[in-house]
């Protein structure tokens, strides 16, 4: 599902979601596409929901945006031998 498609379907929501389709520039992750998950009227449900989620299988792509936002991007993370930074 792509971000307009989201963002249709649940309007003013905070989504939890996979990302199938994404690639990485300048520290950034733009997300293309998506594979929802849950959605939330309170953005602290949608946080829990996620951790839950990463902790269960942290190689996966997870993330909760609210479909207020215009696009999908976030800050990319570096992971190293000494965890996130």
């Amino acid at each position: 599902m792509q971000w307009k498609e989201v963002q249709e379907r649940f309007p003013n929501e905070w989504v939890v979601f996979e990302a199938t389709k994404a690639y990485s520039r300048e520290g950034q992750r733009y997300i293309e596409e998506m594979s929802i998950i849950d959605s939330f009227d309170d953005s602290t449900e949608a946080l829990k929901r996620y951790s839950e989620l990463h902790q269960d299988n942290p190689k996966r792509e997870y993330c909760f945006f609210h479909t207020s936002r215009s696009e999908v991007v976030a800050r990319e993370r570096y992971v190293g031998i000494r965890g996130p930074r």
